[in-house]
């Protein structure tokens, strides 16, 4: 999978190929793609199809962080300069795109139109979340719910197109496809809270980004509406970020939260949603891979970055 994305900036016009090499580069997790492995390893493994679909997932998934920096101006990303910083925002968008073309023409490679239209709905619903986002920002009544079903569009939609693709492609019969799914649902959510959590608590250096930055944007993630629930008369973080100065304010904002249940209510929560991915894994096949699946979903609530 690696060599393949390496593939991706060879080039004939330089200047993109050393863009998307930049982007490219910086490595994440990789934690969608070695779920479509992971999940195809269930049942039977074609690397000719699981690949490039891996690929196009971990492409899909990294033109995405490439348009959310652009939206938010943001100056880095994994501790690198974004591309937005280094060009402009209109080169920004455009090498987005390209990222997003690119991971559909892999995805088509598999020949599997069940898998194609996996990957058109996951867009779709990527973006639709995104507008959610956008359109809400510094909307203080948001409640729990809305929180899920964004971070069901933005982050848990990519995680299970991961591993319903992974066991669509291996062949597993329809329970075992749905099961995937919900496991790789159940995950995202999961992921996307700790990701949240990490955003008060974390450090920059081990983040790769501004702590607090999300709350500096005006978008509420689930600590931040944790603990407007337990203050719904007097909304201490609407009056702090009803000033002018919301950076100056935003050590404060943090502190309150963090001296609140809601960051150790928040974990809990993600304990939740791991725990039910790990039930779906139970009809599934028990090999290495399905072990490793279940490991999953102890890392995404331990980790620190």
């Amino acid at each position: 999978m690696e060599e393949s994305l390496k593939a991706v900036y060879k080039l004939d016009f330089p200047p993109l190929a050393r863009i998307v090499e930049h982007v490219l580069k910086q490595k994440g997790k990789r934690i969608r793609p070695a779920l479509a492995l992971l999940t195809a390893k269930l049942y039977k493994y074609d690397s000719d199809s699981l690949i490039p679909m891996a690929t196009g997932v971990e492409l899909l998934h990294t033109a995405t962080l490439v348009h959310d920096d652009t939206i938010d101006d943001s100056f880095v990303r994994r501790g690198i300069p974004t591309v937005n910083s280094l060009w402009n925002g209109s080169t920004a968008v455009l090498v987005g795109d390209y990222l997003f073309a690119k991971a559909a023409e892999l995805v088509s490679t598999t020949g599997n139109v069940r898998v194609i239209r996996l990957f058109a709905q996951a867009l779709m619903t990527i973006c639709n979340g995104e507008l959610s986002q956008s359109f809400n920002t510094y909307n203080w009544r948001q409640t729990r719910q809305h929180y899920y079903a964004r971070i069901g569009s933005k982050t848990a939609a990519l995680f299970s197109l991961a591993t319903e693709s992974g066991a669509v492609l291996s062949g597993a019969p329809e329970p075992a496809v749905q099961a995937a799914k919900s496991y790789g649902n159940n995950l995202g959510m999961a992921f996307q809270i700790v990701d949240d959590v990490l955003d008060f608590t974390g450090e920059e250096e081990e983040l790769g980004k501004p702590v607090g930055n999300d709350l500096l944007h005006g978008v509420l993630t689930l600590p931040t509406i944790l603990f407007i629930e337990k203050h719904p008369e007097d909304n201490t973080l609407e009056s702090i970020f009803g000033d002018k100065d919301k950076r100056q304010n935003l050590t404060r904002a943090i502190e309150l939260i963090c001296d609140s249940p809601a960051i150790e209510d928040s974990y809990k929560i993600a304990d939740e949603f791991c725990a039910l991915a790990r039930q779906t894994l139970e009809d599934l096949p028990p090999n290495e891979s399905c072990r490793s699946l279940v490991d999953l979903t102890h890392y995404v609530v331990e980790r620190k970055k």
